[in-house]
């Protein structure tokens, strides 16, 4: 069984040939990001599997790529780029990779917490052009932090949320328990909450669920950090709440669309401090996420 790594771009081919071992099923780098679809077919022909960190695969040009048999995506995402069960109807099967970068993804969402209470991306901007702009911040300690979705990840930000002196409430779609976190129901959460972080995966029923409705129903003057994906929050309802104020600023490291193009309206409004989808970057992390990739690989050779 023979595999590909599709879109080895910035310093992936150095992770992937820094975990390989010698035993494991070969694969060859390509170090290509910008993929269009209609390229899939030559590129993937006579491999069986391949590595996928960000390339769109529709459905569509998959199904001219005779003999690939599996896709192993490089994270949790994978519906952002292809959809799994069109792809297991045409005989392709997506495996995705879990738990690899919980406390990368963890971290940096504290850190882009902590960045919107202080004001820090506006005062460095302000900074550099010469300014003086001294923010008035909101103390962290003692308040409230809502976690929709509790996974790995925002187990780990409860941990070092509450560490830090916050109180933690969560509201997760089956039930769960965990120490120092108050469950409640969804309204509840986004009513008591002085910083929303949001932790969901993208599936049906998640695409679109913060709506206009339930961001309304957040706290007014709340901090908002999403680090999940994009989808799941209502864009246009978000930044319009950011306008009006009712939520203080958000801390974001994913968007709807990807690179974030020059002039979006995200990049004008001065309460959003952004950050380029790299809370999973880490060393460790890309380590553990391309040697979990292989691991899936070596099961497939078996």
């Amino acid at each position: 069984m023979k595999g590909l790594f599709l879109d080895a771009v910035d310093d992936l081919a150095s992770v992937f040939h820094r975990v390989a071992r010698p035993d494991d099923p070969p694969v060859d780098v390509n170090e290509q990001g910008d993929i269009p679809p209609g390229a899939l077919p030559a590129l993937l022909a006579g491999y069986e599997f391949v590595l996928n960190d960000h390339t769109s695969m529709p459905t569509d040009a998959m199904r001219r790529c005779a003999g690939l048999k599996h896709v192993i995506f490089l994270g949790t995402g994978a519906r952002s780029y292809m959809n799994p069960e069109e792809l297991a109807g045409i005989g392709i099967q997506v495996h995705i990779i879990k738990g690899y970068g919980d406390t990368a993804v963890a971290e940096h969402a504290i850190a882009l917490l902590w960045a919107a209470a202080r004001g820090l991306a506006g005062m460095d901007r302000g900074m550099r052009s010469g300014q003086w702009p001294r923010t008035e911040g909101m103390e962290l300690t003692g308040k409230t932090l809502g976690l929709i979705g509790f996974g790995g990840i925002a187990a780990e930000v409860a941990r070092i949320a509450h560490g830090s002196g916050m109180r933690v409430m969560a509201w997760n779609r089956t039930p769960r328990t965990a120490a120092n976190v108050t469950f409640g129901d969804l309204d509840t959460v986004l009513a008591s909450s002085d910083a929303v972080s949001v932790h969901l995966l993208l599936n049906d029923e998640t695409r679109g669920f913060l709506t206009a409705e339930r961001i309304a129903r957040i706290k007014p003057g709340a901090l908002f950090v999403n680090t999940a994906r994009a989808a799941v929050v209502d864009e246009a309802a978000m930044i319009a709440a950011l306008r009006s104020g009712h939520l203080r600023h958000a801390g974001l490291d994913v968007f709807e669309i990807e690179p974030l193009p020059e002039g979006h309206v995200l990049t004008t409004l001065p309460n959003v401090t952004l950050s380029a989808h790299s809370a999973f970057r880490t060393p460790e992390a890309s380590d553990k996420l391309l040697r979990m990739a292989m691991d899936i690989a070596r099961g497939l050779a078996r």
